[in-house]
């Protein structure tokens, strides 16, 4: 019989952390997680499950969490739960949109800029990995932007795609789509990974990233 007392919230954030070292240890200094979400609350709460957990895996792991510095919708979701965690919130948020008071007040970092474009590029300057929650034309906008930018050489940070009830799957198919087409090229398919749980956010992010292509191949 196990005469072992259990563990203490302390000693589990400890062994969380434990965790995360290992996968620093697999991908260069993954301390920043940037977060691309959808702001609107009318979904369907598989999606808002999967950004608590997220976020409380962010937290727990000693992660620190950037992204767009909204309380509403999924973005609110994944803040507050990777504060409650224990984790770090940096929050990057635009003057047109804050005017509208839906910034989160309780984050770590509030920054409030001046436009969408310094956002965006405010948020992956600060992030280490990127994880894609489902979310709309925003969300859609920035994962689009940090691809190309990886297709292009621009960084070779990871980026994930989490795949919360299969809504990642019509966008696959655009992309398969597209490479059918020959506007894109079937090596692009590694400049992202598909996964279908939080926990296999985090292997994904374990594993070594995949090179990415040369920038004067996309013509080729």
């Amino acid at each position: 019989m196990n005469s072992h007392p259990p563990h203490s919230a302390s000693e589990r954030v400890a062994e969380r952390r434990a965790e995360t070292a290992e996968v620093a240890g697999s991908m260069p200094e993954i301390r920043s997680i940037c977060v691309y979400c959808g702001s609107s609350a009318r979904v369907a709460d598989s999606y808002k499950e999967a950004a608590s957990l997220l976020g409380s895996r962010i937290g727990g792991r000693g992660l620190q969490l950037v992204y767009g510095g909204g309380r509403v919708g999924l973005m609110g979701i994944v803040a507050d739960a990777t504060l409650k965690a224990g984790g770090s919130v940096v929050g990057i948020i635009p003057e047109h949109i804050q005017v509208l008071e839906v910034e989160h007040t309780g984050v770590t970092e509030l920054h409030v800029v001046d436009s969408m474009h310094t956002r965006k590029r405010m948020m992956a300057e600060r992030s280490d990995a990127f994880v894609v929650l489902p979310g709309g034309f925003g969300t859609m906008d920035e994962t689009f932007e940090v691809l190309t930018w990886r297709q292009l050489g621009l960084h070779d940070k990871p980026i994930v795609l989490l795949d919360v009830d299969g809504y990642w799957q019509p966008l696959i198919a655009f992309i398969d789509h597209m490479i059918a087409e020959g506007f894109a090229r079937p090596e692009h398919r590694k400049l992202y990974r598909v996964v279908a749980t939080v926990d296999d956010v985090f292997e994904a992010l374990a594993a070594a990233p995949e090179p990415t292509v040369a920038p004067q191949a996309k013509w080729m």
